[in-house]
């Protein structure tokens, strides 16, 4: 086979993959299902998919359509070839502003869709927690509906027309049809007409539509996904009495991947909401009376119902992105319902919210009814939408394991549903997790279980049939909006009856007569406990590191905590920092998810005695730059710079290390030597011919600029200076930390630091210690940068306390006494103390200007513009507001932060020859064009040292400190 997959790699105009590593990285999605396919591939056009669909019947294989990988229910995996559509069918084709409607291909993303819509004033309605990176081929594969449903339908209801290829590879269109078009369509000799014939066939008995409207779920439930949509096709004029055409699209919308490959799909649009919002976010002491509220909330003119429990609550309280968006949680409350009225004035949004508070006052069943407004809504929103991730952050094997999350019942028989589902919870001793879509009657249901042990493993099966059966008494819909998928086409037919059963089969037959699209979903599955992640009842791997990562159980758990939803593929316009890498290179291979996958896959599978001696990894490692990006962004919290470090180390024990590299990692070193004679060293590195025989002997880009070094260092100006620096009654003394950056290649930015802060009243200190490791780090030379973590932790444990804090200037540096330095250190309290007590200057001064010990009016009022761009770091591990806040402070300052995410340097990663055009890339997402279209009198603002390299070789545009904008506006 492996031949005949590299004929076809060369018969293509995309990319091929087939070998360990693409196939580990597709292997699993956001399900708890793994399967490793023959081989993934990026098909270029639809010559490409065609000659795939000849390759898959020709040789009994099968196609795995694929866009974001979010399926929770093991839809994207499978022996067959992957076919990610994700990186080249992207464009939008059309759009009709007239008619509202879109054209677009399958690998647009639904919120980058709704970014163009908005200057036509319109957009895509149905709205899922995974907007920012789900593909609108994803969603009408599984019939996606979202917070929005309520109000606009699901993308069922939004598909006008579909260009697909069928299974012999000939194309199709479908799209509403009259009852006259419907036979004419049943007269063409190919396998267009084939599908219509059967379709005729199975569905005009009389008795086979009363067994279709009997069994399936009742159409007033608007999501249900189970099995084929015939319910859809059998009211339309074909087959009864009514005028509505028909239109298989329809049967296509939910039917994840296994009758057609489409290749463009045709959407209705809708205006956009009114502008005016207000969401009541009702609290309630059980998850009963909040489904009780449920009905008397939906009989006022929602735009979302949405409802989180306590569990996904107590999963913010310790992220670093989300806590914050807990301000209006009052108490400890077991479950919120979320209820959003939009209108188009705000006498109106009064009038609503006032109805809406008496309803639920008057029923007595909530204990808190906080009304939020505007930017509060959405963060509220964020809140709801983080909870599938958030659920990753349980510690240990233990997870909320989808497989009954997706059930929907009519709303009227929702509490009684919810009530009966408890007890079955209860006897399983399970405390079950509740979130989601209260307004739809679908209610995200997930068991607490551990699927590394066979007994749970039982469990997963057990209770899977148990609520299986009880939503079948419900007349429910045992799938959602989630689609059938692995995990729940074994009950299909169990939940529409044998008859209907039979039928459906025979139309996925008349589809797909070779099996060869997405087979074992919908029709035809295998046992939903088989093809598991995890093999149950494993001998656990035993990893030994150097790091600590016993926060996670062990580094393999942290990797483990990756649940595969998918943020890290976001686009830069989504905003936020992760993965600057993949934003690049649009491959999977390039997301903080697969770089855990990946090492999940090695650390439990290899066969080493070194697990991370393998090249795979360093491969999908590679273009890791270590922003930090997924440390707040992942809702995992999954910290791929740890394990990159931690990798790196353990790799280069088997493999070694380059000259480069040591280069890189000794360059505070060598900076000490190069600082004695500051002019000859720089002219060496600016001079055309010696500067490009370091660059080509040391591998640096010949693009680059090598960095130029200060005329004096930090140090030495501070010996020379430090009785004139002396402060009388200090209103508090400081630490500096001179970091290995500033010390030689920025002392100007330290200088003025030293300056600014004394003029303000502080007086400023600094010791002697060690530079901080960071570079150390980013090589993975972990036992040096232990012993520098180490040894700055013994001077500073004694200094530094509330009152006498330790402040830096660069931020990786600084920062790293809140991050790698507690996973390095051996005296874990003093690092953790020091970890409190440490802030970047940013930090200190806003914190003493809320105080009130820094006044506007000690600066000029000479009116400025600035922009800030923020370090990855900062970012992740502090914010970029306290930059605009200390720079906001002088009078006339105008600052804006530029909503870029990583510069694209990363320390020596945009220096290396071989990373130069994807950090290029980066900066090209969104910072360098933000620059470029910058006034040449606005101030641009980098607070990090590869930043301002970074702006300056993209745009040649110089931009300064915070710390010396300040110093310059000093008065």
């Amino acid at each position: 086979m492996e031949k005949k997959l590299q004929q076809l790699s060369q018969e293509i105009d995309g990319q091929l993959y087939y070998d360990e590593l693409w196939r580990s990285i597709y292997a699993t999605d956001a399900s708890v299902y793994r399967e490793m396919p023959l081989a993934v591939c990026y098909p270029k056009n639809e010559q490409d998919l065609k000659r795939l669909i000849i390759f898959a019947r020709e040789n009994k294989t099968s196609l795995i359509p694929r866009t974001a990988g979010t399926s929770l229910a093991g839809q994207c995996v499978g022996d067959g070839i992957v076919v990610d559509v994700s990186k080249h069918f992207t464009d939008i084709k059309e759009i009709d502003p007239q008619e509202k409607t879109a054209r677009v291909q399958p690998g647009v993303i639904r919120d980058d869709l709704n970014r163009v819509l908005t200057e036509h004033g319109l957009f895509f309605g149905p709205n899922t927690s995974t907007s920012n990176r789900c593909m609108i081929g994803g969603m009408v594969g599984n019939n996606s509906s979202g917070t929005t449903s309520i109000k606009y339908g699901t993308t069922r209801d939004k598909v006008v027309s579909m260009k697909v290829l069928l299974s012999d590879g000939s194309e199709a269109e479908f799209r509403e049809i009259s009852s006259e078009e419907f036979q004419q369509k049943l007269k063409l000799e190919n396998l267009e007409g084939e599908i219509y014939r059967k379709i005729y066939a199975e569905l005009s008995p009389a008795e086979a539509r009363k067994e279709i409207i009997e069994k399936f779920p009742p159409r007033e439930l608007h999501r249900r996904n189970t099995g084929y949509a015939v319910d859809e096709l059998i009211y339309s004029e074909v087959f009864s009495e009514t005028t509505d055409p028909i239109n298989l699209c329809r049967l296509l919308s939910g039917s994840e991947g296994t009758l057609a490959f489409t290749t463009e799909i045709t959407l209705q649009l809708d205006a956009l909401q009114p502008p005016n919002t207000a969401m009541i976010a009702a609290h309630f002491s059980s998850i009963d009376t909040c489904m009780q509220a449920v009905v008397p909330a939906m009989e006022h003119s929602l735009y979302t119902c949405e409802m989180m429990d306590k569990v996904i609550l107590d999963c913010t309280k310790q992220n670093l992105k989300y806590k914050e968006n807990r301000f209006f949680i009052e108490g400890d409350p077991q479950a919120i319902l979320m209820l959003e009225m939009r209108a188009n004035s705000q006498e109106e949004l009064q009038k609503q919210t006032k109805a809406l508070l008496e309803t639920l006052e008057n029923s007595g069943l909530s204990y808190a009814l906080p009304v939020l407004f505007d930017e509060q809504i959405e963060l509220a929103l964020e809140l709801r939408k983080a909870g599938l991730g958030l659920l990753g952050n349980i510690i240990g094997d233990k997870k909320a394991v989808a497989c009954i999350e997706d059930t929907a019942v009519a709303l009227p028989q929702l509490a009684d549903y919810i009530s009966e589902f408890g007890k079955i919870m209860k006897n399983y001793g399970q405390d079950a997790v509740y979130y989601a879509h209260a307004g739809a009657g679908e209610i995200h249901l997930r068991p607490i279980l551990n699927l590394k042990r066979s007994e749970d493993v039982k469990l997963f099966r057990q209770i899977t049939e148990d609520v299986a059966k009880l939503v079948k008494k419900y007349n429910g819909s045992l799938s959602g909006e989630h689609g059938d998928g692995r995990v729940r086409a074994e009950f299909i037919e169990m939940m529409i009856g044998p008859k209907n059963y039979h039928l459906i089969k025979n139309i996925k037959l008349a589809f797909d007569s070779e099996n060869i699209f997405n087979p074992g979903k919908i029709i035809d599955a295998a046992p939903m406990d088989t093809s598991l992640r995890y093999i149950p009842d494993r001998s656990e791997p035993q990893i030994e590191t150097l790091m600590d990562f016993s926060e996670s159980h062990g580094i393999l758990r942290l990797a483990e905590k990756c649940n595969g939803s998918g943020d890290c593929r976001k686009s830069s316009e989504a905003g936020g920092t992760m993965c600057p890498s993949y934003r690049a290179t649009k491959n999977e291979k390039d997301t903080t998810r697969a770089r855990a996958n990946a090492l999940r896959e090695f650390l439990t599978n290899s066969e080493k005695p070194n697990k991370f001696d393998n090249k795979e990894l360093k491969e999908v490692f590679d273009l890791c730059i270590s922003c930090k990006g997924c440390k707040s962004e992942c809702p995992s919290s999954v910290d791929v710079a740890a394990l990159k470090a931690e990798f790196l180390y353990q790799y280069q024990k088997e493999n070694g290390t380059s000259l480069r590299s040591k280069a890189f990692v000794n360059n505070g070193r060598m900076n000490k030597l190069a600082s004695k004679t500051p002019g000859f060293s720089n002219f060496l590195f600016s001079n055309k011919f010696t500067a490009g025989i370091a660059k080509k002997a040391m591998g640096i880009a010949s693009e680059r600029s090598l960095p130029q070094l200060s005329k004096q260092s930090l140090s030495r100006f501070y010996r020379k200076n430090k009785d004139r620096l002396k402060v009388e009654k200090p209103i508090k003394t400081v630490y500096l930390f001179n970091d290995e950056f500033t010390n030689y290649l920025d002392a100007e930015i330290g200088i003025d630091s030293l300056e600014l802060l004394s003029k303000l009243g502080y007086q400023v200190e600094i010791v002697q210690h060690e530079e901080s490791g960071r570079s150390h780090l980013s090589k993975g030379f972990l036992e040096e940068a232990k012993d520098f973590a180490n040894k700055n932790i013994s001077i500073f444990k004694y200094l530094i306390t509330d009152e006498k804090p330790l402040i830096g200037i660069e931020p990786s540096a600084i920062l790293s006494f809140r991050d790698e330095y507690l996973r390095l250190a051996d005296d874990k309290e003093a690092a953790e103390e020091l970890a409190q007590n440490s802030f970047m200057i940013e930090e200190f001064l806003k914190k003493e200007m809320a105080l009130g010990n820094i006044k506007p009016g000690q600066f000029s009022t000479e009116e400025k513009t600035i922009k800030i761009h923020g370090h990855c770091h900062q970012k992740s591990l502090s914010n970029t507001a306290v930059t605009f806040d200390i720079l906001n402070h002088p009078e006339n300052f105008k600052v804006s932060i530029i909503p870029s995410g990583c510069c694209g340097m990363a320390g020596s990663f945009g220096y290396e020859k071989e990373h130069y055009e994807v950090s290029m890339n980066i900066g090209e997402q969104t910072l360098f064009p933000a620059v470029r279209k910058t006034p040449e009198e606005t101030i641009i603002s980098a607070n990090g040292t590869s930043c301002r390299h970074q702006i300056f070789d993209g745009t040649k545009r110089i931009a300064k400190h915070p710390i010396t904008i300040l110093r310059g506006a000093l008065i």
